[in-house]
């Protein structure tokens, strides 16, 4: 099986580190060996001239034939020597079964035990981490997307017809759970405390003086058609005009005194109402089912079965974008939680509790299973791609075996050489 070529940048660029420190070690050890046969050549050559060279020249022979036992050894466990196949050379590849199946069942006797696993698991704030993790701006806008993205194929599985029902009958339901007497007494006191309803009492008189002024004729004619007949014309209209001056008289006065009779009895009346609409049952009944009769009207059913199709075609049109509202609420839908978990010791330490059983029970019971999928999955590698994982984790530290079995290999060859040369 091939390396996957689609790792994540980061563990690439570990790989990649992990061979150029294997290559220089490999240059270094090859270079020591290489300094000491130049040594060798030199004290070879020149002992006879200086002859304190025979101790360099015994130590640099020791020196290459330790290197050269060490490089056999550490080749030997990945590859022929020089592509020749010498026995229990590229041991590696001739056992890969064999250490497939011991290192499966050594990872699942020795890491996956009740006890190490439940130790492990203590020391671990899952939801903690999760917690300060999601409150990072491009981790919730991440994992926003990815939730974003399962959006069509919710809505496709639903079905567009029941997710309109699901719509109209959420808005509805929204709508009939709200009492309709508060929530007006509600309304009322929003409009009282920004004095909107003085504003309203001032459109009411101004309404009535445009009325007067468009309907003064009219106003004369019905008084003058519903009094006495010996009644003189000219005498209703006299008596209609003056009646007409007083009362756009007495509508200027409400409308320019804050203290006005009118006015005071209309705020009066309005927080009358306002408490009434918030204590009175028998008006909140009336509210009630004044709402049941609008909600059953074949219009408002209708209005409500459009406003569902539309917020169905704002949600498609939501879910195609990487930041409409949909996604912005999401986000901080995601932050928010991460923030009410750090907030909350005793909610992270239940999750902490509930992950940690849920490994346990997922993990512990099978770990024979786990170790030999580890083992399956190490014995389907190719050769090739086997040697590879090993030599980039171990064959730097390999390369010290050769660098120290020059160097050990030399001082033994020199003690040796040194002894003989005591008692000779």
């Amino acid at each position: 099986m091939a390396s996957d070529s689609s790792v994540d940048s980061p563990a690439q660029f570990a790989i990649n580190e992990r061979r150029a420190q294997l290559k220089q070690m490999r240059l270094f050890a090859g270079g020591l060996l290489l300094m000491m046969l130049v040594l060798f050549i030199a004290a070879s050559v020149l002992r006879s001239r200086w002859p304190w060279l025979v101790y360099v020249h015994a130590f640099t022979e020791a020196a290459m034939v330790g290197a050269c036992a060490d490089w056999f050894a550490v080749v030997s466990l990945f590859r022929h020597p020089f592509g020749v196949p010498l026995p229990h050379t590229a041991v590696i590849a001739k056992h890969k079964v064999r250490i497939a199946e011991n290192f499966g069942a050594f990872v699942s006797s020795n890491f996956l035990m009740p006890a190490e696993v439940a130790a492990k698991l203590e020391s671990i704030d899952a939801a903690g981490w999760a917690a300060r993790w999601i409150r990072e701006s491009d981790n919730a806008r991440q994992v926003a997307k990815r939730l974003q993205h399962l959006f069509p194929s919710l809505l496709e599985l639903a079905g567009e017809r029941s997710v309109r029902e699901y719509g109209r009958g959420l808005i509805r339901n929204g709508i009939d759970s709200i009492a309709a007497a508060p929530l007006a007494a509600r309304l009322l006191s929003v409009l009282i405390a920004h004095g909107h309803h003085e504003t309203a009492f001032n459109i009411a008189l101004d309404q009535a003086q445009r009325f007067i002024d468009e309907h003064k004729d009219r106003i004369r004619q019905n008084v003058a058609n519903n009094t006495a007949r010996w009644v003189r014309g000219w005498v209703d209209g006299r008596i209609t005009d003056a009646f007409l001056v007083e009362l756009q008289r007495t509508l200027d006065e409400a409308r320019a005194t804050a203290d006005h009779p009118w006015r005071i009895e209309y705020r009066t009346t309005l927080e009358e109402l306002t408490v009434r609409l918030a204590d009175d049952p028998q008006l909140l009944e009336q509210g009630e089912r004044i709402k049941s009769e609008v909600l059953d009207n074949d219009v408002v059913e209708g209005y409500l079965e459009w406003l569902s199709g539309e917020v169905g075609e704002k949600v498609q049109a939501e879910i195609g974008t990487d930041d409409g509202m949909l996604m912005q609420c999401l986000e901080h839908g995601l932050r928010a939680v991460g923030g009410w978990l750090e907030d909350n010791p005793e909610v992270r330490a239940t999750i902490n509790r509930w992950a940690q059983q849920l490994v346990l029970n997922a993990i512990v019971p099978n770990r024979k299973e786990i170790g030999a999928f580890i083992s399956e999955v190490i014995a389907r590698w190719d050769t090739t791609t086997l040697i590879d994982k090993l030599e980039l984790q171990v064959g730097k530290d390999l390369q010290y075996i050769r660098i120290n079995g020059t160097l050990i290999g030399g001082l033994v060859g020199l003690g040796i050489f040194m002894v003989d040369r005591l008692f000779a």
